[in-house]
């Protein structure tokens, strides 16, 4: 089955399609950003191409069904995570993009997480590769900025740059 034919190619989250353009690279990111605070694995992966690359971290999931086993090993592990991407750079196909999270561990100790990720897609829209760079940082409770309830970052919340991250 072509790439095109696959359910996951008519998600929302497929458009827009490359070439990418400033515009529709940031949409891209938001979308992915939504589907990530929807902590739900197979919403997640449905974006991916079934033969997906990743490095993240340690690990070098490859495939769809490596990446979702993957993402319900992430959120069974980082609780109350809440994510915030911003688009660093685009050109055709490619997407560079800056993100952080706060998530706290089954202890209460809270982190946020920064990094850098480099995105690859179809002429579908799907991700073929995501290489990932990630730095995880202890904070107190009190450090905290990302306060919304869980789920999708509300438009008025402001993004990385605003918060001077």
């Amino acid at each position: 089955m072509a790439a095109l034919e696959t359910p996951y190619a008519q998600e929302p989250e497929c458009a827009p399609l490359p070439p990418f353009n400033p515009d529709s690279a940031a949409q891209k990111v938001r979308l992915a950003e939504d589907a990530w605070n929807s902590r739900d694995p197979e919403r997640v992966v449905g974006v991916y191409t079934d033969d997906t690359q990743w490095r993240n971290r340690a690990e070098f999931p490859q495939g769809r069904d490596a990446v979702q086993a993957f993402l319900q090993r992430k959120w069974a592990r980082e609780l109350e995570y809440r994510l915030i991407k911003e688009l660093w750079a685009c050109d055709g196909h490619r997407l560079a993009v800056r993100f952080a999270y706060e998530w706290r561990d089954d202890s209460g100790q809270w982190y946020r997480s920064y990094g850098n990720e480099n995105w690859e897609f179809t002429d579908e829209g799907l991700m073929r590769r995501r290489f990932a760079s990630i730095n995880d940082l202890p904070i107190q409770a009190d450090a905290r900025l990302f306060f919304w309830p869980l789920g999708r970052r509300p438009d008025e919340h402001p993004g990385l740059s605003e918060l001077g991250l």
